[in-house]
C-alpha cells in the first residue's frame, strides 16, 4: 500500500466524484496529494476528510480556464512539495444544448476548461518532471470522444481532443522520461450507488455500473513507476458498453 510513498500527485478536479476518490486512492498508497478544485466548499470536504484520516494534503482553488493561475499553482506546489511525480488530469464539464443553441461562450468555456486546461496543466507539471528525470501524467478523457448523445458536441469534441492531445504529448515528452496516458471511462456512477435499477447494471457486459474505484485503481497502474513502458495508450473503462451491438428489438 506505500508504493506511492515519498511521491507527490496533483489531481485536477478533486473536490467531488472520481477526483476526490482518485485522491484518497494516491494518499492511502503514500503519496502526498494536492487537491485543485474550481468549488471551494466541496474541496474543503475531501481535505478534512483526507486529513482526519492521517493523509498529508494540499488544496488549491483554481479556475482552470484561467492560464495564470495554472501557472501559478504548479510554481507554489512545486515550492511547498518539492517535487511532482503524478498529474491526474481529470477536472472536466459539459453543456448539453443542442448544437442550433449552442452560444460560443458555452463552448469555449468547455473546451478552454477540458482541453485546453489539460494541455497547460501537463505543460507546467511537465517542466517539473523533466528536472527530475521522470514523470507520469493522466488525462481523464471519456467514451463521449468515441460515441456521443444529442446535444453533447461541446464535451465530446473536448475528450476527443484530450485523447489526441495525448498521444502527441506522450511522443513530445518521451524523450524526458515522461509517461502521458488517457482513461475513458464510461457510466461511473459518483452519487447512490444503490439507487441504480437491476437494469442500469444489466446493459453492460461487465453485469454492473462503474463506480470511482474502478477509474482511481487505473490511474494508480498507469503510473506506477514500474509501468513506464505503457504510454499514448487509451484505457476505456465501461463494462464492455462500447463494444456491445445495440439493435432495437
Amino acid at each position: 500500500m506505500q508504493t506511492y510513498q515519498n511521491k507527490t500527485v496533483i489531481v485536477t478536479g478533486a473536490g467531488n466524484g472520481i477526483g476526490s476518490v482518485v485522491a484518497a486512492y494516491y494518499a492511502r498508497h503514500g503519496a502526498a496529494v494536492a487537491l485543485w478544485d474550481r468549488d471551494a466548499e466541496g474541496l474543503r470536504a475531501v481535505q478534512e476528510t483526507l486529513e482526519k484520516d492521517g493523509f498529508k494534503t494540499l488544496s488549491r482553488v483554481i479556475d482552470l480556464t484561467n492560464p495564470d493561475e495554472i501557472v501559478t499553482g504548479f510554481e507554489e506546489d512545486k515550492e511547498a512539495l518539492g517535487r511532482i511525480d503524478v498529474l491526474i488530469n481529470n477536472a472536466g464539464l459539459g453543456r448539453t444544448k443542442s448544437p442550433y443553441e449552442l452560444p460560443v461562450d458555452d463552448w469555449d468555456y468547455v473546451l478552454n476548461t477540458n482541453l485546453r486546461g489539460t494541455f497547460l496543466c501537463t505543460r507546467e507539471a511537465a517542466k517539473v518532471m523533466r528536472t527530475q528525470g521522470k514523470g507520469a501524467i493522466v488525462n481523464i478523457a471519456s467514451t463521449r470522444a468515441l460515441m456521443s448523445e444529442p446535444g453533447t458536441e461541446a464535451y465530446a469534441a473536448s475528450k476527443g481532443g484530450i485523447l489526441a492531445l495525448t498521444h502527441a504529448l506522450a511522443i513530445s515528452l518521451g524523450p524526458d522520461h515522461i509517461t502521458v496516458n488517457a482513461i475513458s471511462p464510461g457510466w461511473i456512477e459518483t452519487g447512490d450507488y444503490s439507487r441504480l435499477k437491476i437494469s442500469d447494471h444489466a446493459q453492460h457486459p461487465s453485469g454492473r455500473v462503474g463506480k470511482p474505484d474502478d477509474i482511481a485503481r487505473a490511474c494508480l497502474y498507469l503510473t506506477d513507476p514500474e509501468n513506464d513502458f505503457i504510454t499514448g495508450t487509451n484505457l476505456i473503462i465501461d463494462g464492455g458498453m462500447t463494444r456491445k451491438m445495440i439493435y432495437e428489438e
